[in-house]
């Protein structure tokens, strides 16, 4: 077993301690999170990291999925200056922790009232720009987008829930203020040690 097999697998040891724990969602991802700014800043994890395929085309790599608690773990492996989309997670809480490169994050505001179907009105409301070692909190119906620097990117994802096949999610267009409803990125099993993606 590699380094970052242990440092991972010790993660999801150190999870299920914190949600056997504590029932309520919110106060669990929170406590989650100094566990997995600690994986994200381990330098064999960021080192692993490094021939990590590409994501581009709307994928993730699925590094993990809890049979306990039903935790999803991805990965996203991003080309320089990647230009990411306008959305939201739905019901899931979302840990996002950046291994390598730099990413900005956008924050928006929704304007409207919502009750117009596939309509909204969106601003930006913040921009914070992260390198290695830094992990978001976003939580549920947060809309948001990670912009790609100037470098490749490597983000570890860490999402509450199974949402991909089961809950829709939402995109949202600024040009139009149109909505969409969509499943997510396609899931492509992952896992840690091997040097090319398993058949999705």
């Amino acid at each position: 077993m590699s380094a970052a097999q242990a440092l991972f697998e010790r993660f999801i040891t150190d999870v299920h301690a914190v949600w056997a724990q504590e029932s309520d969602m919110g106060k669990r991802m929170e406590r989650t999170r100094p566990l997995f700014e600690k994986l994200v800043r381990e330098p064999a994890m960021q080192a692993e990291s490094a021939h990590w395929p590409s994501t581009e085309g709307h994928k993730n790599l699925l590094l993990h999925t809890d049979a306990e608690y039903g935790f999803i773990i991805n990965a996203v492996v991003r080309a320089p200056h990647r230009k990411g989309s306008v959305h939201d997670h739905s019901t899931a809480w979302v840990l996002y922790g950046l291994l390598a490169g730099t990413e900005s994050l956008e924050r928006y505001d929704r304007l409207d009232d919502g009750s117009k179907p596939d309509y909204a009105e969106v601003r930006l409301a913040s921009v914070t720009t992260g390198g290695a070692g830094q992990v978001d909190l976003v939580p549920p119906y947060n809309i948001h987008a990670e912009q790609g620097g100037p470098d490749r990117s490597v983000a570890l994802i860490f999402r509450s829930e199974r949402l991909v096949g089961r809950v829709l999610q939402h995109g949202y267009n600024l040009a139009d203020n149109s909505v969409i409803q969509r499943y997510g990125p396609t899931q492509i099993p992952y896992a840690l040690g091997q040097d090319a993606p398993q058949a999705a």
